[in-house]
This record gives structure tokens, C-alpha cells and sequence, in this order.
């Protein structure tokens, strides 16, 4: 969706758009749309929305209001884009082409300006390339929007949402490809095609040179697929020389069978989304450099595909990981744990970072834990796990702590490893947390976050269709706003 600010729009669009405040409909509107709104009980309630027809200068047009709620509201900017959004939601399959957003009356601040246009931009990502026989009625049209009225810094403001939401719909499209378009090398490739002129570096390890530093985990659940595994770093220097950098790692199984632990097959297809950690990374880097962050921050994906063949690892083996740490898989289905178990000890020793934050769709536990409404986070540092769950209030991507401890530690002891990879039955996604923890050096501020239930959804949100969401993308960048850009 293209967006333009202009002071005068153009006379050919016939839908025009409001940013409504509970209570506070806009002066100089048609009586019969005022009356109307009244009639349908539209208030300003956020994600409201009202449509009626009037006369305007002779002309027929299409007015829609769309609520923002209490102006004094603490989840202001989420009703600012819940309103955006519920604009794009109505109106792009209705055949118009393009709507002018008149914000002259409603009392923004630029940010707040923006946060509408972000929600806009974000309900309107859709992927239907795959959909040949797509109704035309079921076709999206809208395609701009021409915003007039736009408070003064509004432009500027826009610049790093559109950044962001840049950001978001890559995820998407890396989350929502099938698995014989996304894997490991293409993967890479989308990133480098997406990065280019950026100013970021892009590093690539293949099983060779993984092979040489000793990542038998990450290696042990490829083996079994003819795609060759990758690990993938993309660094952004936009601090102060010599600072140490944030490092962000994300599990990225491109598709997951569960390998000779194989998982029953109603539900696998959606195994293809079991890189969301992965993916959210990328389009996390996509919007910092994007929008020039003022900071360091580095993502590492591990990339792998977990297949069952006559070379892939079997229920019972032994694999030695970077660290030097042995461990025993008795669960090919819980191979995330052993691609992050390599790439994080990499990302430490490779780049020394201040903190590190990993992301993965990691156990099923976790959403029988907290459903599709929160990420879990699991941390070994309270200023970390705080300055995380800040940032997943303010995005959006809302995460709940959950706890870490010796007594789940013991849960993952091997009779005749350093480890084993599973757990029992309980607590599964605490000793999936503390599998991780045992790879992350004394002293480095270090979360991870279980986003198994968060990287797709089954029905529509505020700000996405059915489908992929994005989610991790937004929590990530308003973390370097926050914390490293301060």
C-alpha cells in the first residue's frame, strides 16, 4: 500500500476517511452522517467504524469514520492503529482503489499520525500469489492513500513506522512461503536480495565450515535432508564505534517432520512456519536498518531442514555441540533447542555481545501454556526480562515470564551425556529454556523467548489477516528503541 501526504488530495477519490475520538465525531460533516453515526450507535470506541454517502460539492462521496477511543487512553497508540487498521480491514476489497485519510480534525501528534498510517499499512499485507482462481469481489483494490491534514513532523514519523512495517511483512513472507520455496539457501538468498544497499554485513556459514568449528547439534538435524544447512549473521553498525552489540539468534527449521521421531500428519503443513524465529530476526534487521538505528545489533539464524531419511539422526544418539558440552538426543522432534544450542554459543564467541535475546516457535508447551495471546520469556537477567516485557507492552508483541531454576535443571541430566534434549512430560517448555541456558556464558544478560503460538494465527487480528503475523518483528525494534538506542 502506497501512502502520500498531501494538502490536496486528489478530486477523483471518491472515499474519504476519519479519525474519529469517542465523542467527538468532526464539525462539518453532512447532518444525515452525523445523524446516521448516531443511529448506528457509533461512539469513536476504537476499531469502530462507520459508512454512509453524501453530497459534497456535487460530487457523491463515500465517508467513513473510524474510532480511536479515549484520547487519554494508556493503550492510545494500539486504538490508533486498531482505527488504521480497521479502515484497510473494510475497504481493501471494496473496489475502491484509493481513500484520502483526513486527519485535519482529529488532534494527533505526529507520532500518533503515524501509528494510524502503521495500522493501515500493516491489515493491508496479504499473500495471494499462489490463489489463480481468487474472485475478482475478493481481490484486494485499495492501493493509496493520500493523507491530508497530516500534523507537521508526520513525514519523519512515517519514515521509520514505514521501516518498521517493511520489517513485519518480510517476516510474513518468509513465515508464509511453503517449505519448497523457503529453506535454508533460499532463505539466505531472500535475505541478501532484501539487503542489498542497506549497509549491513552479511556473513554465511556452510556445512563445511560448521563442520570445522564443531556444531555437530545444529549439523546433527540437517543430516537427514538434501538441503544443505546454513548459519546466517547480519551485522548493523549504526553505534558508537567499539560498543558491544545486541545480538539477536532465531531458530530457523524451515520445515520440521519431527525427523524419526516423526510427527503424526494432520497439522504438519503448518511445520513450515517452524522457522518464525528465524524469520522474525530478519525482518527485525530489515527495520533497524531501515530506518538507520543508532545502535549495534547483530541477527544469527540458524538454518536447517529436519527431515527422516536413511542419514538422519536417530532417537538415542550422541552429538558433541560447539561448546564442547555432549548431548543425548532422544527426541529428533526437539531439534530447535540443538540449532539455538550452536548458533548461541557462535553469536558469543563470535561477537561478545552485551545481551543476547533468542526467538524461537520451540515447544507446543508453550501454547498449551498461554494459548495465542503471549509470547513466553524465560531470563537469566531481571533488567533484561524487564526492559523486554516493557517493549512487549508498548509494540504489541506482549510476552509473560516464566520461570527458570535448579530443580528443572535436573529434568534434562544425561545418564551418559553432558545433556539429554527432552525432559519428561511436564514442564516441557521450562526444560526447553534450560536446555538453552546451559550454552550461555557466566555473566551475559541473556532471554529467551517461546513464540510457538504467537507466529500464526488461525483468524484475523487487529493488524493481520489469517495467517502469518509477524510477531517478534515490532517487540525486537522497540527494544533497540528503548534500551539500546535509549
Amino acid at each position: 500500500m502506497q501512502i502520500h501526504f498531501t494538502a490536496s488530495p486528489p478530486a477523483a477519490v471518491r472515499l474519504h476517511a476519519y479519525i474519529v475520538n469517542q465523542g467527538a465525531i468532526p464539525s462539518g460533516l453532512d447532518a444525515a452522517l452525523v445523524e446516521g453515526a448516531d443511529a448506528a450507535r457509533f461512539s469513536g470506541r476504537a476499531g469502530q467504524v462507520f459508512e454512509g454517502f453524501a453530497s459534497v460539492g456535487g460530487t457523491l462521496r463515500r465517508i467513513a469514520m473510524a474510532g480511536a477511543g479515549e484520547t487519554g487512553s494508556a493503550d492510545r497508540a494500539h486504538h490508533l492503529e486498531r482505527a488504521g487498521a480497521a479502515l484497510t480491514a473494510k475497504y481493501l476489497v471494496s473496489g475502491e482503489s484509493a481513500m484520502v485519510l483526513d486527519l485535519s480534525d482529529a488532534g494527533l501528534s505526529a507520532e500518533e499520525a503515524a501509528a494510524v498510517l502503521l495500522g493501515l499499512r500493516l491489515r493491508a499485507w496479504r499473500h495471494d500469489k499462489y490463489r489463480t482462481r481468487l474472485a475478482a469481489e475478493k481481490k484486494p483494490t485499495l492501493t493509496e492513500v493520500h493523507v491530508a491534514g497530516a500534523p507537521e513532523g508526520t513525514e519523519a514519523a512515517w519514515q521509520r513506522e514505514a521501516a518498521l512495517a517493511e520489517g513485519v511483512e518480510f517476516t510474513r513472507m518468509l513465515v508464509t512461503e511453503p517449505a519448497n520455496v523457503i529453506y535454508p539457501a533460499s532463505f539466505v538468498a531472500a535475505c541478501e536480495k532484501a539487503f542489498k544497499g542497506t549497509g549491513v554485513e552479511i556473513t554465511v556459514l556452510g556445512e563445511a565450515e560448521m563442520e570445522k568449528l564443531g556444531m555437530g547439534a545444529l549439523l546433527g538435524v540437517g543430516q537427514g535432508s538434501d538441503r544443505e544447512s546454513k548459519l546466517l549473521a547480519i551485522r548493523w553498525n549504526g553505534g558508537a564505534a567499539g560498543e558491544k552489540p545486541t545480538v539477536f539468534v532465531g531458530k530457523g527449521v524451515t520445515f520440521d517432520t519431527g525427523g524419526i521421531s516423526l510427527k503424526p500428519p494432520p497439522g504438519m503443513e503448518d511445520m513450515k512456519w517452524d522457522m518464525g524465529g528465524a524469520g522474525a530476526v530478519a525482518g527485525a534487521m530489515l527495520a533497524l536498518a531501515g530506518r538507520k538505528a543508532k545502535a549495534n545489533v547483530i541477527g544469527v539464524m540458524g538454518l536447517v531442514e529436519n527431515m527422516p531419511d536413511g542419514k538422519a539422526q536417530r532417537p538415542g544418539d550422541v552429538v558433541t555441540t560447539m561448546s564442547g558440552q555432549t548431548v543425548e538426543v532422544l527426541n529428533t522432534d526437539a531439534e530447535g533447542r540443538l540449532v539455538l544450542s550452536d548458533a548461541l554459543h557462535w553469536a558469543q564467541e563470535q561477537f561478545e555481545p552485551a545481551r543476547i535475546v533468542d526467538l524461537a516457535t520451540l515447544t507446543g508447551a508453550m501454547i498449551i501454556s498461554l494459548g495465542n495471546e503471549y509470547g513466553g520469556m524465560f531470563a537469566n537477567d531481571d533488567t533484561l526480562a524487564d526492559q523486554l516485557a516493557a517493549a512487549g507492552k508498548a509494540s504489541g508483541d506482549k510476552l509473560w515470564r516464566m520461570p527458570l531454576g535448579p530443580a528443572y535443571d535436573k529434568l534434562i541430566d544425561s545418564p551418559i551425556a553432558d545433556i539429554k534434549n527432552v525432559g519428561p512430560r511436564e514442564a516441557g517448555s521450562i526444560t526447553a529454556a534450560q536446555f538453552l541456558q546451559r550454552f550461555v556464558k557466566n555473566g551475559t544478560p541473556w532471554a529467551h523467548l517461546d513464540i510457538a503460538g504467537m507466529v500464526w494465527a488461525s483468524k484475523p487480528g487487529h493488524t493481520w489477516d489469517k495467517g502469518a503475523t509477524g510477531y517478534g518483528v515490532r517487540l525486537l525494534d522497540r527494544f533497540v528503541r528503548d534500551v539500546v538506542e535509549g
